[in-house]
């Protein structure tokens, strides 16, 4: 099937077949908003249970077939995502905004989940022990955890569900999955490959709609037994008060500050590089985004001075245009919540040095100009909270420790990113930077997916994910113990 025949109206996918919703929404694109990709489906509370019933049904079947087969069903799924990786990336970049290559390298990356945990599939090997006990054998296992609800942002709509739909399947669990209302295309196109796999009809289910209703059905359910979440802290605090009472477990991936240093011995040339991809590329809407440059005072004009030249040879424009290294945001809404960000670090007294500007531009579409503000305080709200905008403050400080100090001031803890020359200072930061990911000499945006991905503090709860680290999350262990007649 290709994008042009993808079910649209019929856009949800429970218990192996397509069905209709009770209403549909618009997929409007970003780089052209003239354009609507297509009327999607939206789930009624009703076709959530029936999801939900379909998953619990369906998944002791799943777990019990035979590994070479759930191996082959994850490497297809992989392999069909890279082999249409421009095709897939294409529809990606149109309907969420990111230039081409982003959507294309974010659907070969998606393939790569696959095709990790397919691998990980034919790993699974316990443990034994001898007992304290003579004569006592012991086996320690895991298991799947059961029905897995998946609730999935826009910002990487594909990668994101891969990274968890994946391990999900392969160890045996059953999926109800939610993406996000803004990118419906891509997770109908993601479901219908799952679907040609042949499984067992309610191992994987997609139910499109607002957190609201679908997704607040999925929380409060008992009979879902384990929700992985990636969005919002308030939704993140959401899901964690709904999950308890039934003890259901729960992982959740939320926001983000995270801090580039540059210290006084950093290359400039890398530093910049550095910035401009972790600041601005997706247009800043990553988690793992650095709107936080922390600049130490002896490389601080010039660093500046680079860093504003690299950043006025920029090309913002449609997602699909040639030579484009900025797409739109999103929607409306971010483009309105983005400047109400820019009116607020100016109010207090934040330094205008570059951007910060609506463009109009060839397609009317939400279009701004990666922004830079300077002399800003790091206590200041634009410093603080998650702007998920192309847009980055400098904070001035003197040296080292007041970098780490700095990047630490936060609630949140995901990535941080130290740019220099010095083996004690990359050490010390890595040692004392309270975050879950640190990088040395690269942007603060870009992992690899057979390694663990989160964070501390307020930007992450509960196991990590990808790698062999997802085991955690979506298996339990069982010991067993044996005495021979």
């Amino acid at each position: 099937m290709t994008i042009a025949t993808l079910p649209t109206e019929n856009a949800l996918y429970i218990a192996g077949e397509w069905q209709s919703g009770i209403n549909t929404i618009a997929n409007i694109n970003p780089s052209d908003i003239s354009e609507n990709l297509g009327q999607f489906a939206q789930a009624s509370e009703a076709q959530v249970e029936q999801a939900i019933s379909a998953a619990k049904h369906a998944q002791p079947e799943w777990e019990k077939t035979p590994i070479e087969r759930k191996q082959a069903v994850l490497q297809a799924i992989g392999d069909e995502l890279i082999a249409r990786c421009d095709e897939l990336g294409t529809l990606l970049s149109k309907e969420e905004g990111k230039p081409f290559m982003e959507g294309r390298g974010e659907i070969y990356r998606a393939g790569q989940f696959f095709q990790y945990f397919a691998a990980e599939v034919l790993r699974q090997i316990g443990d034994s022990a001898d007992s304290v006990r003579p004569g006592v054998s012991v086996e320690v296992t895991r298991e799947a955890v059961g029905v897995i609800a998946i609730i999935s942002p826009w910002n990487f709509p594909t990668a994101t569900a891969a990274w968890k739909i994946a391990p999900a399947l392969a160890f045996g669990n059953s999926v109800i999955w939610k993406p996000a209302n803004l990118t419906p295309a891509s997770a109908v196109a993601l479901t219908e490959i799952i679907h040609r796999q042949g499984i067992p009809a309610g191992t994987f289910n997609l139910v499109l709609g607002s957190g609201s209703k679908v997704g607040n059905t999925l929380i409060n359910s008992s009979d879902i037994n384990g929700v992985s979440f990636t969005g919002s802290v308030e939704t993140g605090r959401k899901v964690a008060a709904a999950t308890a009472p039934n003890f259901v477990r729960c992982q959740l991936e939320m926001g983000s500050k995270n801090a580039l240093v540059i210290a006084d011995d950093a290359d400039i040339q890398i530093a910049v590089e550095a910035t401009i991809a972790g600041s601005f590329s997706g247009a800043g809407q990553k988690c793992t985004a650095s709107s936080r440059l922390v600049v130490m005072d002896g490389i601080h004009d010039a660093y500046v001075e680079a860093l504003i030249k690299r950043m006025s040879e920029l090309k913002v424009g449609h997602a699909l245009e040639e030579g484009v290294f900025m797409g739109p945001v999103v929607d409306g809404n971010q483009l309105d919540a983005n400047f109400a960000w820019i009116d607020k670090a100016r109010e207090c007294g934040a330094e205008l040095a570059f951007g910060g500007e609506k463009l109009n531009l060839k397609h009317d579409g939400h279009y701004m100009s990666p922004t830079l503000f300077l002399n800003t305080k790091n206590h200041w709200d634009v410093n603080q909270e998650e702007v998920f905008a192309p847009m980055a403050s400098v904070i001035r400080v003197a040296d080292l420790d007041e970098a780490i100090a700095t990047t630490n001031d936060t609630r949140f803890g995901l990535t941080g990113g130290i740019i220099t020359q010095s083996l004690r200072s990359s050490a010390l930061f890595k040692q004392q930077a309270q975050t879950g990911c640190v990088m040395v000499n690269l942007p603060t945006a870009g992992t690899d997916y057979h390694v663990p991905f989160g964070g501390r503090k307020e930007s992450s709860f509960g196991p990590r994910e990808q790698g062999q680290y997802a085991k955690e999350f979506y298996t339990v262990v069982k010991t067993a113990y044996q005495r021979p007649y």
